[in-house]
């Protein structure tokens, strides 16, 4: 089984910001494969599909951003589940919008979605898949930053790196390994 995990905050206010950019790629995932977001457990709202014969969660927690652990921690419990079971999809404001990059580990980088699953799970060691947003414009608070919609002349570059994102997922749930993932698509 496999989990991947798109941070994000729950409710309209937040559905085009770029803190909701994780939760922007499962639902490429879920459009490119026919899953749907119809069942909820977890304080999460997910989609369930099968690949390669083997079952794959795609997983918002609704927790709001900062508690994501909270919700990442309990299906990793229910099922036995690894850290290598599991990706989190996620906005990064160092890389600028259009790239991707994926590692295995490391810190929370500032972002409190990613603090809040390394406090949960008590581990720095899971595959991260991180889509940029850019910098801060100037004058501009790194709140207000996540917490807007991309501009218009960033459409075109967020659009290629969730397509991008996908593929990535995708490629890991096929069976390849994160570290060959991460050679191909980074």
């Amino acid at each position: 089984m496999k989990l991947i995990i798109g941070l994000g905050n729950p409710g309209g206010k937040y559905k085009e910001t770029k803190h909701n950019i994780g939760f922007i790629a499962l639902d490429e995932i879920a459009f490119q494969n026919g899953w749907v977001f119809n069942r909820s457990k977890f304080e999460s709202v997910y989609a369930e599909g099968i690949v390669k014969g083997e079952k794959v969660l795609l997983i918002k927690p609704q927790t709001y951003m900062n508690d994501s652990g909270r919700s990442v921690r309990q299906w990793l419990d229910y099922y036995n589940l690894s850290d290598e079971d599991i990706a989190v999809v996620y906005d990064d404001m160092d890389l600028p919008t259009g790239k991707i990059r994926l590692r295995q580990k490391g810190g929370a980088g500032g972002h409190n979605g990613i603090k809040s699953i390394i406090d949960h799970m008590g581990t720095k060691n899971f595959n991260r898949l991180r889509i940029g947003i850019g910098r801060p414009f100037e004058n501009q608070t790194v709140i207000s930053h996540v917490l807007s919609p991309f501009h218009k002349s960033e459409n075109e570059n967020m659009l290629f790196a969730v397509k991008r994102a996908a593929d990535a997922a995708m490629y890991w749930v096929e069976g390849q390994t994160y570290i060959d993932t991460m050679t191909r698509f980074n």
